[in-house]
């Protein structure tokens, strides 16, 4: 039996793809995925979020960004992967212009990465109060979408058949 040791390289995963023909795109996806985990329990959990479902198909990633203006918070889309970046450096502004006598608040800049599943569009972006809300909605494809099969019975198909044939 394998022993299976999952660290930071995920060199393991190669060996599952012998397993899961056509899924490399999802392999790489959870492998990129645990090492943004990774990177995120090595870099700390600053801004703090939170995401939330508020309907079958909408979520919102609510991120707690005190500080920081409209123009210093950058969203980008990455094929799936949604980066939030922000920093408080304003060009050509020293930010010691005024000593502090106590200094709780942190300036930092961050970096925040969520990777979005392939149906997932990002529906809007709202900065209201310290809080940047991101909308999401995880739009189905109507081919992906349940839909009821008709079961036919051979019975009666072959029943009818008989008839027709002997009128």
């Amino acid at each position: 039996m394998t022993n299976w040791k999952f660290d930071h390289s995920f060199a393991d995963f190669d060996k599952f793809n012998k397993f899961f023909v056509g899924s490399d795109k999802f392999l790489a996806r959870v492998q990129e995925t645990a090492e943004l985990l990774a990177n995120t329990a090595t870099n700390g959990t600053y801004p703090p979020f939170n995401l939330k479902k508020t309907d079958d198909n909408v979520y919102v990633i609510e991120m707690a960004v005190a500080g920081f203006a409209k123009h210093q918070i950058e969203m980008t889309l990455e094929e799936n992967k949604l980066i939030v970046k922000g920093d408080t450096a304003i060009e050509g502004q020293s930010k010691d212009e005024a000593p502090y006598l106590y200094k709780g608040i942190a300036e930092r800049p961050f970096t925040r990465a969520f990777t979005l599943a392939d149906n997932v569009e990002i529906k809007n972006a709202q900065l209201m109060n310290g809080m940047l809300k991101i909308w999401l909605e995880h739009m189905i494809p109507e081919h992906k979408k349940p839909k009821k099969i008709n079961i036919e019975d051979t019975t009666e198909m072959a029943s009818s058949k008989t008839k027709s044939s002997k009128e």
